[in-house]
């Protein structure tokens, strides 16, 4: 199969004869420097640091981009090297662009594009991919979330370019919903907006593993990805993440109407409605936040189990009918009848009662209607063309939200084995005709009280499921603190033999080279002899600060002892090692502290090592850097060294 949709050297030349035509979106100003200096291999984060620095605006976004909940960080971070550390290059360039792109592209010349809306719903569609992403582990979260929100560019890029016919274009297609936009695109454009997304990310650097799913994710059923590839499972969270933000942006009245869509969606990516619509509420919250910072629209949305459910049921009165001075909301009746007069009765009474009545004129027509609007209670006839009121019940029966209704069957019928068939087929209770308000009243109490036990049981499970989700929060807090060093903020030693062990492993698998620094303060317990520990405390602040400064973003940097660090580098040859060491043993060498009236010069001796096929573990690495770090001290100190001879 096909693993790779068409996005050829034709989409790449349009986008090249598009760029001579007009002005395409793209980044300015301190964004376009960022992602220049992020394509360097051996960019460090202190060069990233200082361009970043010149917007006072992305610093602030980079750095609640790292503070989100969906990064894992360890601290609230507050330092723009701290964020850039812990998002990592690739990140910081994808969203550079994107939060350049909102500032850039705010407004424009289009009449018939909706900025506001389109930046709003762009916004809900990266929180709602973050969260997925998060979720389901399928791809790093942080990536996902500037995916969400480049995943509509091509509609931007056209009405930025052709304003004019763009107009005409959306125009045309909003008179006609049956029409095609990319139909109508590609009649007027020879290319469509999709097209265009795709070949502009592409032209961007992004990696085809986010570039394929974006390109068939408003259509994924037909998406050419085998079911266990993760280009299948982005393609499907990009297509919920797109619904989310479409119910974050419905009206009122539109959004109980995409909620069946939503749990089916989630059900591809093997998602249960409870955390999905947690996960949304989360969404929610996430993207207020960010289009406050960001400026950009975002309104009010009921919680998701409100709009998964039915309104609550309303109380009874003595005489048998609902007392209409007690109804919150409304109880949701179903009236499935093929005789209009009996469904004009019954509307008629029951919403004077105050219930919220809708009508379903034969049973196929009440299955529909009743998987759509969710109501407490379905009073149907039994004798209806077609469907009739028992293979009505028991098809909804065998679906999760029919399972939930309180059916009563009106019937003529009263033969014994007629009733117990009904039973049998999930009725709850019958009534027979001609119909009784005072007693129908009485039935109706009846069926409220199994709908308020049912939200009894659903309140009991809602408040499990919150003190589950606290203790878990509270585990994963415990957990952070164990695997962190108080003083520095960096892993501890615990986490980085676990860390360790997993890149030896990964290195094995792929072949690829390690390589660990292991960096010890000089003269440190003179320092701590001489002026305290207060002081000594200060010197490993700053030299963390230090090794920060010179590592790259995908080295892991760990406290292991009292004046000892331990830099864990994937993917590194020792060569690149040591130029790592180099700059770390400068940044520790400029770098003078004072307090009060003392002034101290600090250095670092590192010793570094590479992974060579010989070795059995980690431990051997481990040694062979020690070797490095003694031959450090023996030459003086503030040195690197190895026992190793880089590769030719």
């Amino acid at each position: 199969m096909n693993e790779q949709p068409p996005l050829g050297p034709f989409r790449l030349e349009k986008l090249q004869e598009l760029k001579t035509i007009g002005d395409l979106p793209s980044p300015k100003g301190a964004a376009l420097a960022v992602m220049r200096l992020a394509r360097k291999e051996d960019v460090s984060i202190a060069e990233l640091s200082r361009v970043v620095q010149t917007d006072p605006a992305l610093v602030g976004r980079l750095i609640k981009a790292a503070n989100s909940t969906q990064t894992g960080a360890h601290r609230p971070i507050a330092a723009v090297q701290d964020a850039l550390l812990l998002l990592g290059i690739p990140t910081v360039r994808y969203l550079a662009l994107s939060f350049s792109l909102i500032s850039g592209y705010s407004t424009g010349a289009c009449a018939a594009f909706d900025y506001r809306r389109y930046w709003s719903h762009v916004l809900a569609c990266a929180v709602a991919a973050q969260a997925l992403a998060a979720q389901t582990r399928v791809a790093p979260a942080e990536e996902l979330f500037s995916v969400g929100l480049l995943s509509r560019i091509g509609e931007l890029a056209l009405a930025t370019v052709f304003p004019a016919d763009y107009a005409r274009v959306l125009e045309r297609w909003r008179a006609d919903k049956s029409a095609s936009l990319r139909a109508l695109e590609d009649e007027a454009f020879a290319m469509n907006h999709v097209e265009l997304t795709a070949a502009m990310m592409l032209d961007w650097g992004l990696p085809r593993l986010f570039v394929d799913p974006i390109y068939v994710h408003e259509a994924p059923e037909n998406a050419p990805f085998s079911s266990e590839s993760r280009q299948y499972r982005l393609t499907w969270l990009l297509a919920l993440a797109r619904l989310i933000a479409d119910i974050c942006l419905a009206g009122d009245a539109e959004r109980r109407g995409l909620m069946a869509g939503l749990f089916r969606l989630g059900s591809k990516l093997s998602l249960e409605s409870e955390p999905l619509i947690a996960l949304c509420d989360h969404v929610v919250h996430d993207w207020r936040e960010w289009a406050r910072e960001l400026k950009i629209d975002a309104q009010d949305v009921p919680p998701f189990e409100e709009l998964s459910k039915p309104p609550a049921a309303p109380e009874l009165s003595q005489s048998g009918m609902p007392d209409a001075t007690h109804i919150a909301g409304g109880l949701r009746v179903l009236v499935a009848d093929d005789d209009k007069s009996i469904r004009n009765l019954l509307k008629a009474m029951l919403s004077q009662s105050g219930y919220d009545v809708h009508e379903a004129a034969d049973g196929q027509q009440a299955f529909e209607r009743a998987l759509e609007l969710k109501p407490h209670i379905l009073i149907t006839d039994w004798m209806m063309p077609g469907l009739d009121g028992v293979e009505l019940t028991r098809q909804l029966r065998q679906t999760k939200l029919g399972r939930g209704i309180y059916i009563l069957i009106l019937t003529a019928l009263e033969a014994e084995d007629k009733l117990v068939e009904a039973f049998e087929a999930g009725v709850d209770d019958f009534m027979s005709k001609p119909l009784n308000m005072r007693v129908l009243g009485a039935r109706l109490r009846a069926g409220q009280r199994v709908v308020m036990l049912q939200q009894e049981i659903e309140r009991d499970r809602e408040e499990i499921r919150r003190f589950a989700a606290e203790l878990a929060v509270t585990n994963r807090r415990l957990q952070e603190a164990a695997l962190t060093d108080v003083l520095t903020g960096f892993p501890n030693r615990r986490y980085a033999i676990e860390r360790f062990q997993q890149e030896w492993q990964a290195a094995n698998r792929s072949h690829r080279p390690l390589s660990c620094l292991i960096i010890d303060v000089d003269h440190f317990k003179s320092i701590n002899d001489t002026h305290g520990h207060d002081v000594g405390d200060l010197v490993l602040k700053g030299i963390a600060q230090a090794i920060k400064n010179g590592v790259r973003a995908q080295d892991v940097v760990c406290r292991t002892g009292g004046d000892e660090f331990l830099v864990i580098c994937p993917d590194t040859e020792l060569a690149a090692a040591l130029v790592c060491g180099e700059r770390v043993r400068r940044a520790a060498a400029t770098m003078k502290l004072s307090t009060g009236t003392l002034m101290l010069k600090i250095s670092v001796s590192i010793g570094v090592a590479m992974r060579e096929p010989g070795m059995a573990d980690i431990d051997a690495l481990i040694k062979r850097a020690d070797e490095g770090l003694y031959l450090a001290k023996q030459k003086g100190r503030n040195a690197v060294g190895c026992n190793q001879h880089p590769r030719s």
